[in-house]
C-alpha cells in the first residue's frame, strides 16, 4: 500500500502508523543500517499512540460542523492550495465511518480520502470498505510494532542479536509504556475486541463487502487480537510482571472459555504461555552470564508479597470457566514453588513452597494433563511458536523430575485400577466408577506432544540417557552438546521414568505407553535409542523356545506375536471364488488387539522412518523377517484398517532403495493387487475387491490411501522392469491401471463418510502421478512396439508408465478431464473463502494437478517430436490446445482463466499460484494462442479485474525473498518467500516473451495497453485516475521505484537483483517497440520521472551478483538511449539537456558550466596535470563511471585434467549438451551433461570397470564443476558485453542523436577526450578479455570521429583568426596520449581481430586529419604572397602537431608497418557497395569531397559520422617522411605480399556471400600502398 493523501485535520489513522511499522519493522526484523535514528523520531512522534493503544480520536461538534461544510466552503487538504469541495456523499460516508468506529469526523474523512487513494490497490471495493480495510490496518500496525519492539528487549529466553544501542532505545520505551499500564490495556483490549460483534456493526452499516473483503477483515481483527496477545508473551519470556499485572492476568484467564472442539483459540493460548513463563524459574538451571542479574530482577524471589498474591490467587477455591486451565496454572505454580523450595533464596518462602504437593494434586483432580492435550495442544497454533513448545516440555519434564513421588503415585493408581478392571471383566461386572486416568493422560500427552516436531527441536532426546558413545558428529537437544560421561540429573530421572513406566506394564496403559514411545521415537536420534530399548526389553531366540516371555513392548514380543496371528489367520484365508471372502470369519482379531496392533505399527513406522539403521537390522533379521509376515497378513481376512497401517509399515521400509527393489518383488508375488489372473478363477481379488465392496460399502478409504502412499514411496526408489516377469507381461502398468481407472476416475462419485477423505484420496494418487511423471524423459525407445514372449506367445510390451500418463494428458482423455475439473472445483471452493473439511488436501491435490499439466507441457515438445520420428500410429494433441476446448461444466473455454484464477489466491496459496504462472509462461510462448487468449481473459469484466488483480497482486508481494537456486533446510516462511520470488520471475518472463509477439497479446492486456483499439492510442494514466486500473506496468514501476528517493538507490536492486534485471528489459522493450514505445515514454517522462530518478544511482555496484548488475545498466541505458533520441527529435529540449547533464556533468552540484576548462592555460597542462587536474572540484562524470563499472578482465576456468575420458570426446559431449537459455546466453545444460556421463559410466562392463566406478564418478564431478564454471564465465561475457555495447550505444546517442548545441564545442573536446582515454586504459590492460575488444573499438572509432567534426567545425567558426587551431581546449599532450594509445590497441591486436582494425584504422585516419591546416581560400592577397615567405613562416599549431605526431609514428617504425601492410594485402575482401564505396571514393578522388546526406535527409548513426575531405587526407609526403629510415624493409614487405595485389584486380568476380562479408578495411589500408607504388617508381627513377 503506497502512503495515503494527507489531510490538515490532525493525526493519520493510517499513513503514519504504516511509516512507523516499516521503520520497526526495518530496523529490527531487517536489521537496515542506519535506522536507529529513525527508529528514534518515529518511537517520539508515536508515543501517544501506544500509550493510549487503539484509543480514537473524540468525535466533537467542532470537527463535525467543519465536516459538514465541506460541501459549500471547503476544506484545506494538505499538498492542495486553498479549500477543496468535498461532494455530500462522501461527507455523508464520513459520520457514517465515525459513528461507526467512534473516531473523529475529520479523522473519518481522512480514512475515506486514503481509501479513495488506495482504491485501485482493492479493485471491486468502494472507498468506504477500502476505508474499513485501512482503518484495522493501521491497527495492526501499531499491534504488531508493539510486539517487535519488545521482542528486541534484552531478557532470559531469546535474543535478537541487535546492536546495543538499539535494545537500549527499545527496552527504555517500553518499560515506559509498561509502567503506564499496558498488560491491563491489552487484556481489556483483548476482551473489548470481537470478530463477531465488528461484523455486527459492520454488517448494520453495510461496511462489508464481497468474501474476500469479509476474510480480509476478519484476519485483521484477529491478527490485532493475536499481536496484542503475543506482545504480552514476548514480555513474559524477557521479563516478570509486576505483582498487579500478573494477577490481572490471572483474572483474565479466569473468565477464559474453550472453543466448540475443547480447545483454546490462539489469542488464549498465548496469554496462557504468558502466564506460564511469568511462573517459570527453570531458567535458573542454565547457568547463563547474566543468571545473577535476572535472579535479582525476578520478583518471586525478590517480593514476598507477589508470591504471597499469586499464592492466594491460585489456591482460591474459586472455580474458572476452564477448571483444566486452573489446572495447569496450578501444575506450574507448583513446579515453581518446588524449584524455590530448593533454592537458598527460598528459605524465606517455606509457608508457600510446603504447599506444593497440595497444589499439584489439585491440578490432577482438575485433569491436568488431559487438558494440555485437547485444550493447549488441540490449538492449531501451538505448533506454529517454538517457546509454546520449549516452555510445555520444561512443565511435563519438570513434573517427571521435580515430583517423583507425585509420579510413583499415579504408577501405583494405575496398577490398582488395572486390577480392578480385571476383576470387574471377569466378573463380567460394570467398570468402577473410580477410576482415575492422570498416568494414561500424561503417557498419551507425552505422546501427542513429542509426536509433532515442526523446528527440528528434537526435545525428546532429554528422556533418553546414552548407553554408548554415539556415532553423530553434530549432537543436537538438551544437554547432549556437552561431554557425555555423566549426563545430567534431570535426564536420567527422565530416562529411568521411560524404562519404568515399560516394566510389569498393566494392559489398561499398553496402549498409552506405546503412544509415549511413539512420540518420544520423533527423530533419528530419538529413533536410535528407543529402537535399542525394544531390542534390549525382548527375551532371546532361545528363551522363546524355552518358554520365558520377555516385555510385551519390544521387538521380539511383537514380531513372534505377528507371527502368530498370521499362523493362525492364514488357515481361515478363504478362497477368492468363495462369498465368504467378503465376510471375515468371525474367530479373529477383537477390538483391543487391533488397537494395540495398531498402535505398535505406527511405532514401528515411525521408528524405521527415522532410522535407517534400524530398517536394516529389522528387515535382515533372521527370526522375525516383518516384511514376509506383513504381506502374509495382508492376504488375510483383516480389517482394513489394520491392512492400512501394514501398508504404511512397508511404505516406511522401503524407503531404503535396496528394500523397495526386494518389496516390489514380494508385493507382485503376494498379488495384493491382483495383476495375474489364475486359469478358471471368475471373481477378482486382493485390494480392488476390498475397494469396490468392502471400502465403499464403508464409505471408508483407509486402505486404498496407504496403498497410494506404499506406490508413492516405492516409486521414488524406481520401478523395476522386470516386474512380473514371467507370469505376465512386465512392467508397472497393471499398478498404473488401478490407480486410474479404480482409484482416481471414481473418486468424485464415491460415498465419503467423512468428507474430507474424499481429497485425501485424491491427493494420494495423484502425489502417485506426479512422481511418475516428474522421473520421466522421453526416450526414442518408447515409441518403438516392443514385443516380450509370455507362455510361447509374442506380446506387445508395456510403456513406461510416465509415457501412458503423457499419453492420457495429450489427449481428450477422462484423465485430463478430472484434473481440469479438479482445477475448476478448487478455484471455485478457495473463491468462496470459507473452512471447509479437506480444504488441505484439496489444496495439494490441485497442486498435483497444476504439477502434472506443467510437466507435460515442459516435456510435450520432445515427445512430440519422437512420436513423429517413430511414425507410430499413435494420436496425440498439443496439451496449450487441448486447454483450449469447452469445459462440460460450464460449456465455456475458460480451463486456462482457471488455471490464471490461482494467482488471484497467491496470499494463501503461493504454491498453486507459483504453478499456475509457470503454465502460463509455457503456453505464452505459442503466438497463435494469445488472441483467444486475450479474448477469453476479456470476455467477462468480473473474471477480468480478478485476473488482472491477481498478477498485480503476485507483483506487488512485499514477502517476497530472493534467494540462492538451491538452499537446503529453509524453514517454510522462508520456502514460501522464495516461491513468491519466482512466481514474480515466472509473470516477468511471460510478459517478456510476449512483448515479443504481435498485437494483441497476453502481455499488452496485462500491462494495461488497449488490445481492442491500436495499441498506439493508449492513453496510460496512474492507477485510479480516468478509471484506470492498477496493471502490471504500475506493479512493475512500483518495484522499481522504491528507495529511488534514497541515497541508497533502488532496493529492488540490491535485494532482488534478477528480478529487477527482468523489470527493467520490460520497461525497455516497451520502449523499443514503435506501437508501445510513445504511450509508455510520454508516461514515464510525464508521471513517473522514471530514467532521472533511476540514472542518477547509476551505476549499481552488487558485489555478490556482478552479471545481475551489469544487466540491470545494460537495460536502462538502452532506455535512456532511445529517450535521448526520441526528446532530440520530438524538440524537447529541456529533458534532453537534465539526462545529458545527469550523464555528463563533471560538476559536484547540479550547476552545469559551460565553460569547462578553457580559462586554463595550455602551457601547464602536461599528461599528469590531465590525470589528476582539479580533483577537489571535479567528480566523475555519471558514464566514465558506468564505465569504471565494467571490469574487463575475465578469470578463465582451468583446462580439465582428465584420467580416464578423452578431452576431445568430453568437449563434444559437452558443446552437444549446450543451448541458449532465457537470457540469450549459451551455456551448457549440466544435469543433461550428467545423466549422459552416468549412463556412460553405468555402460561400463567387467570387475576393472566396477573398481574404478568411484575415480570415475569424482572425475565425472570435476567435469560438472569445470562446466558450472565455464557457464558462468560465459554468463559473465555476455553480461559485460552487453553492458559495454549499451553504453557505447548512449554515447554514441549522446554525441550524433542529441542537439549538438546542448554541449559547448569546448566542453564536447573534453568529455571525448576523457571517454577515449579511459577506453583506452581499461581495454589495454593486459587481464583485458578479448571479447570486448570489438565493441571498444566500434566506440574509439565514433569517439574519434566526433572529436574530429569538433575539431573542424571550431576551425571553420574560427577561421578568420590566426590563433585558431581547433583544438584548443585539448592540450597537445592529451591529443598525443590519444594517439599512442591508437596505436597501441592497433598493434596489440595482433594478427588476429582483422575487421577489429577496421574501425582503427578509421579512427587513426580520423585523428590525423586533425593536424591538417585548412586550405586557405584563393584570394589576390593569396597570390601576392612569395613562395619564400611561406617557407619561413614560424611553426604554427598544425605543423607542430604533426611534426610531434610524426615523431610518435615513426617512434612505432617496424612493427606498425608490417600490420599494415599485411592488412592492405592480405585484408578481407571488400564491398564495393553504397557507404564504404563512397567512402573510397572521397578518400582518392576531388570529386568525393561533396559532403554526404546534402537534401536533409534523416541519417542513420553510419551516415551521420563526418566524411573525410579530399584536402584532408595525409600527403604522400607524409608517407615519405614515415617510410624514410625504413624504405627497405618496406619494399620486402611491398615484394612479399606483391601477389596479393592482384587481388584487387578480380574483385569484381568474387561471390556475393564473400562480397557481403567483407569490410571495409582494404579502403582505409589501399592509400598507403598507392603510395608505395609512387615510392617504388622514384626509387627506380
Amino acid at each position: 500500500m503506497a502512503a495515503p493523501m494527507a489531510v490538515n485535520s490532525g493525526a493519520s489513522l493510517w499513513g503514519p502508523l504504516k511509516e512507523l511499522w516499516e521503520t520497526v519493522d526495518g530496523a529490527i526484523l531487517k536489521r537496515q543500517p542506519e535506522t536507529v535514528h529513525l527508529l528514534d523520531l518515529q518511537l517520539k512522534k508515536h508515543k501517544p499512540h501506544f500509550m493510549s493503544l487503539f484509543k480514537n480520536v473524540p468525535k466533537s461538534a467542532e470537527q463535525r460542523e467543519k465536516v459538514r461544510k465541506a460541501s459549500t466552503e471547503g476544506i484545506a487538504i494538505q499538498g492542495h492550495q486553498g479549500s477543496r469541495l468535498l461532494p455530500e456523499t462522501l461527507l455523508t460516508e464520513a459520520f457514517i465511518l465515525s459513528d461507526l468506529f467512534d473516531i473523529g469526523e475529520l479523522a473519518a474523512l481522512e480514512l475515506l480520502l486514503a481509501g479513495q487513494q488506495q482504491q485501485p490497490h482493492f479493485p471491486g471495493l468502494t472507498r468506504g470498505l477500502v476505508a474499513v480495510l485501512l482503518y484495522w490496518d493501521g491497527r495492526l500496525c501499531v499491534a504488531n510494532s508493539l510486539r517487535t519492539l519488545i521482542q528486541s528487549r534484552h531478557g532470559k529466553t531469546f535474543t535478537l542479536d541487535l546492536n546495543e544501542e538499539l535494545v537500549a532505545l527499545t527496552t527504555r520505551f517500553t518499560d515506559e509504556l509498561m509502567s503506564r499500564g499496558l498488560t491491563k490495556r491489552i487484556l481489556a483490549l483483548v476482551s473489548e475486541i470481537n470478530v463477531t460483534q465488528e461484523f455486527e456493526r459492520l454488517q448494520k452499516e453495510r461496511g462489508l463487502g464481497n468474501e474476500k473483503h469479509r476474510k480480509e477483515v476478519s484476519d485483521l481483527i484477529r491478527e490485532c487480537r493475536q499481536a496484542l496477545a503475543d506482545s504480552l508473551f514476548c514480555w513474559t519470556c524477557q521479563s516478570p510482571l509486576t505483582k498487579d499485572d500478573t494477577l490481572a492476568l490471572i483474572g483474565h484467564l479466569e473468565t477464559v472459555t474453550a472453543q466448540a472442539d475443547g480447545s483454546l483459540d490462539s489469542v488464549s493460548l498465548a496469554l496462557v504461555m504468558a502466564l506460564l513463563y511469568c511462573l517459570d524459574v527453570s531458567f535458573i538451571e542454565q547457568g547463563t552470564e547474566d543468571r545473577e542479574d535476572l535472579l535479582q530482577a525476578l520478583p518471586l524471589l525478590t517480593e514476598r508479597q507477589y508470591v504471597s498474591a499469586v499464592h492466594s490467587r491460585l489456591m482460591d477455591g474459586q472455580p474458572w470457566k476452564l477448571p483444566g486451565l486452573q489446572a495447569v496454572c496450578r501444575l506450574a505454580w507448583a513446579l515453581s514453588l518446588r524449584v524455590l523450595s530448593q533454592l537458598p533464596q527460598g528459605s524465606g518462602l517455606v509457608e508457600f513452597t510446603e504447599a506444593d504437593e497440595s497444589l499439584a494434586d489439585q491440578a490432577l483432580l482438575g485433569d491436568v494433563f488431559l487438558f494440555m492435550k485437547e485444550g493447549m495442544l488441540g490449538c492449531e497454533g501451538f505448533v506454529q511458536e517454538e517457546f509454546y513448545i520449549r516452555r510445555l516440555h520444561s512443565l511435563i519434564t519438570d513434573f517427571l523430575a521435580l515430583m517423583p513421588v507425585k509420579v510413583k503415585q499415579l504408577r501405583n493408581r494405575a496398577d490398582e485400577d488395572a486390577r480392578l478392571v480385571h476383576m470387574s471383566l471377569q466378573m463380567d461386572g460394570e467398570l468402577p466408577s473410580s477410576l482415575r486416568k492422570d498416568l494414561d493422560h500424561l503417557m498419551v500427552l507425552i505422546g501427542e506432544f513429542y509426536s509433532n516436531d515442526p523446528f527440528g527441536l528434537e526435545l525428546g532426546l532429554e528422556f533418553w540417557c546414552p548407553t554408548e558413545s554415539l556415532q553423530h558428529t553434530s549432537l543436537q537437544g538438551s544437554y547432549l552438546g556437552m561431554a557425555l560421561q555423566r549426563p545430567p540429573h534431570k535426564q536420567v530421572v527422565l530416562s529411568k521414568f521411560v524404562r519404568q513406566m515399560g516394566d510389569l506394564l498393566p494392559s489398561t496403559l499398553y496402549l498409552s505407553y506405546l503412544c509415549m514411545l511413539k512420540g518420544l521415537a520423533n527423530g533419528p536420534q530419538c529413533a536410535h535409542y528407543c529402537f535399542s530399548l525394544l531390542k534390549t526389553n525382548g527375551a532371546t531366540h532361545s528363551d522363546n523356545i524355552q518358554g520365558v516371555s520377555g516385555s510385551p513392548v519390544s521387538w521380539e514380543h511383537f514380531f513372534h506375536s505377528l507371527m502368530l496371528y498370521h499362523e493362525n489367520l492364514r488357515r481361515d484365508l478363504p478362497n477368492p471364488d468363495s462369498s465368504h471372502y467378503r465376510h471375515p470369519p468371525l474367530r479373529g482379531i477383537t477390538q483391543r488387539e487391533l488397537e494395540g496392533l495398531t498402535s505398535f505399527l505406527q511405532l514401528l513406522t515411525t521408528i524405521i522412518s527415522w532410522s535407517e539403521n534400524a530398517r536394516l537390522a529389522l528387515c535382515e533379521h533372521p527370526q522375525w523377517t516383518p516384511v514376509v509376515v506383513m504381506l502374509g497378513l495382508l492376504q488375510c481376512s483383516i480389517p482394513p484398517v489394520l491392512k492400512a497401517e501394514l501398508l504404511r509399515s512397508l511404505a516406511a521400509f522401503g524407503k531404503s532403495p535396496e528394500i523397495a527393489a526386494s518389496l516390489w518383488q514380494s508385493l507382485e508375488y503376494t498379488q495384493i493387487l491382483q495383476t495375474v489372473r489364475a486359469p478358471g478363477q471368475r471373481q477378482a481379488a486382493g485390494i480392488q475387491v476390498e475397494l469396490s465392496e468392502i471400502e465403499s460399502s464403508c464409505e471408508e478409504y483407509p486402505l486404498t490411501r496407504a496403498f497410494c502412499h506404499l506406490i508413492s514411496t516405492l516409486v521414488e526408489s524406481s520401478v523395476p522392469l522386470n516386474l512380473g516377469v514371467g507370469l505376465r507381461v512386465p512392467g508397472f502398468q497393471p499398478y498404473l491401471n488401478f490407480l486410474r481407472e479404480s482409484v482416481f476416475l471414481p473418486f468424485p462419485t464415491r460415498a465419503y463418510r467423512r468428507p474430507a477423505e474424499k481429497w485425501e484420496v485424491a491427493d494420494s494418487v495423484l502425489e502417485v502421478f506426479h512422481k511418475l511423471l516428474r522421473s520421466y524423459e522421453p526416450q526414442p525407445s518408447d515409441f518403438i512396439q516392443e514385443t516380450v514372449e509370455l507362455q510361447g506367445e509374442q506380446v506387445p510390451a508395456d510403456k513406461p508408465p510416465g509415457h501412458s500418463i503423457m499419453f492420457h494428458l495429450l489427449n481428450d482423455s477422462p484423465m485430463l478431464a478430472l484434473c481440469l475439473s479438479l482445477l475448476e472445483e478448487g478455484v471455485r471452493q478457495l473463491d468462496t473463502y470459507a473452512p471447509f473439511p479437506g480444504k488441505k488436501h484439496l489444496e495439494s491435490a490441485v497442486l498435483h494437478c497444476l504439477r502434472l499439466l506443467d510437466l507435460t507441457l515442459q516435456k510435450e515438445v520432445v515427445f512430440m517430436d519422437l512420436l513423429r520420428e517413430s511414425q507410430a500410429s499413435m494420436l496425440v494433441s498439443p496439451l496449450e490446445q487441448l486447454l483450449q476446448g469447452v469445459s462440460p461444466q460450464t460449456r465455456r473455454a475458460d480451463h486456462i482463466v482457471n488455471i490464471a484464477r490461482y494467482l488471484y489466491h497467491s496470499s494463501s496459496n503461493p504454491e498453486a499460484a507459483f504453478q499456475s504462472a509457470k503454465i502460463l509462461r509455457r503456453i505464452a510462448n505459442y503466438p497463435n494462442i494469445h488472441v483467444r487468449l486475450v479474448g477469453d481473459f476479456t470476455h467477462d469484466q468480473a473474471v477480468s479485474e480478478k485476473l488482472m488483480a491477481g498478477f498485480v497482486e503476485c507483483l506487488d508481494n512485499e514477502e517476497a525473498e530472493e534467494g540462492p537456486e538451491k538452499e537446503e533446510d529453509l524453514d517454510r516462511q522462508k520456502k514460501m518467500a522464495r516461491i513468491r520470488h519466482e512466481t514474480q520471475i515466472h509473470i516477468l518472463n511471460l510478459l517478456i516473451t510476449s512483448l515479443e509477439l504481435k498485437a494483441p497479446n497476453l502481455a499488452l492486456y496485462l500491462l494495461g495497453y488497449e488490445v481492442k483499439k491500436p495499441v498506439g492510442s493508449t492513453n496510460l494514466q496512474d492507477p485510479g485516475v480516468l478509471g484506470c486500473p492498477r496493471s502490471c506496468l504500475h506493479a512493475i514501476l512500483s518495484l522499481l521505484q522504491r528507495g529511488t528517493e534514497k541515497r541508497s538507490g533502488p532496493t529492488l536492486t540490491q535485494e532482488a537483483p534478477h528480478l529487477a534485471e527482468l523489470c527493467y528489459q520490460v520497461i525497455y522493450q516497451l520502449c523499443a517497440c514503435p506501437d508501445t514505445s510513445g504511450p509508455t515514454m510520454r508516461y514515464l517522462r510525464t508521471s513517473q520521472d522514471f530514467l532521472f530518478s533511476h540514472l542518477q544511482h547509476l551505476p549499481f555496484i552488487l558485489s555478490g551478483n556482478p552479471i545481475a548488475a551489469l544487466s540491470q545498466m545494460s537495460w536502462l541505458m538502452k532506455t535512456a538511449a532511445i529517450e535521448l533520441r526520441v526528446t532530440s527529435l520530438n524538440r524537447q529540449r529541456s529533458h534532453t539537456q537534465r539526462l545529458v547533464g545527469l550523464l555528463l556533468d563533471d560538476q559536484p552540484h547540479s550547476q552545469h558550466t559551460a565553460d569547462g576548462e578553457s580559462g586554463m592555460e595550455e602551457e601547464t597542462r602536461s599528461v599528469s596535470a590531465f590525470l589528476h587536474f582539479d580533483s577537489a572540484s571535479k567528480v566523475r562524470r555519471k558514464l566514465l563511471s558506468v564505465l569504471d563499472a565494467i571490469d574487463f578482465s575475465q578469470d578463465l576456468p582451468e583446462l580439465l585434467q582428465l584420467d580416464f575420458f578423452e578431452r576431445a570426446q568430453i568437449e563434444q559431449v559437452i558443446s552437444n549438451c549446450e543451448h541458449v537459455n532465457e537470457q540469450g546466453h549459451t551455456v551448457c545444460n549440466v544435469k543433461l551433461l550428467h545423466r549422459v556421463l552416468v549412463a556412460e559410466v553405468n555402460a561400463l562392463q567387467g570387475m576393472a570397470a566396477i573398481g574404478q566406478r568411484p575415480l570415475l564418478m569424482e572425475e565425472v564431478n570435476s567435469i560438472l564443476q569445470h562446466v558450472v564454471e565455464r557457464n558462468r564465465v560465459r554468463r559473465s561475457l555476455s553480461a559485460k558485453r552487453r553492458a559495454l555495447q549499451s553504453w557505447r550505444s548512449l554515447v554514441e546517442t549522446l554525441l550524433t542523436a542529441c542537439p549538438a548545441d546542448l554541449i559547448p564545442a569546448d566542453d564536447r573536446q573534453l568529455i571525448i577526450r576523457d571517454l577515449l582515454l579511459d577506453l583506452h586504459d581499461k581495454v589495454l590492460s593486459e587481464d583485458a578479455a578479448g571479447e570486448l575488444m570489438p565493441i571498444v573499438a566500434g566506440a574509439v572509432f565514433t569517439l574519434t570521429a566526433q572529436l574530429s567534426q569538433s575539431v573542424l567545425s571550431e576551425q571553420q567558426q574560427g577561421l578568420g583568426s590566426e590563433t585558431s587551431s581547433g583544438f584548443a581546449s585539448i592540450a597537445n599532450s592529451s591529443l598525443h596520449l590519444i594517439l599512442r594509445k591508437l596505436l597501441d590497441f592497433i598493434l596489440c591486436t595482433g594478427g588476429g581481430y582483422q575487421r577489429l582494425r577496421a574501425h582503427l584504422y578509421g579512427s587513426l585516419l580520423y585523428y590525423l586529419q586533425m593536424a591538417q591546416k585548412p586550405e586557405e581560400p584563393d584570394t589576390l592577397q593569396k597570390a601576392s604572397k612569395a613562395m619564400w615567405e611561406r617557407l619561413t613562416a614560424p611553426e604554427d599549431g598544425f605543423s607542430k602537431l604533426q611534426r610531434e605526431n610524426l615523431a610518435i609514428i615513426e617512434s612505432y617504425g617496424k612493427s606498425l608497418m608490417e600490420v599494415v601492410c599485411r592488412d592492405a594485402c592480405d585484408g578481407h575482401e571488400i564491398s564495393r557497395s553504397s557507404s564504404q564505396a563512397q567512402f573510397s571514393i572521397c578518400l582518392f578522388s576531388p570529386s568525393g569531397s561533396e559532403p554526404a546526406g546534402r537534401d536533409g535527409r534523416p541519417s542513420d548513426l553510419s551516415t551521420s559520422l563526418p566524411s573525410v575531405a579530399h584536402s584532408r587526407v595525409p600527403s604522400l609526403g607524409l608517407v615519405l617522411y614515415l617510410l624514410r629510415n625504413s624504405a627497405a624493409d618496406f619494399c620486402q614487405f611491398h615484394q612479399s605480399h606483391k601477389h596479393s595485389l592482384a587481388k584487387l584486380q578480380i574483385l569484381d568476380q568474387l561471390p556475393p556471400e564473400e562480397l557481403k562479408e567483407a569490410t571495409f578495411i582494404r579502403d582505409l589500408t589501399c592509400l598507403i600502398v598507392f603510395y608505395v607504388n609512387d615510392l617504388v617508381h622514384i626509387l627506380a627513377d
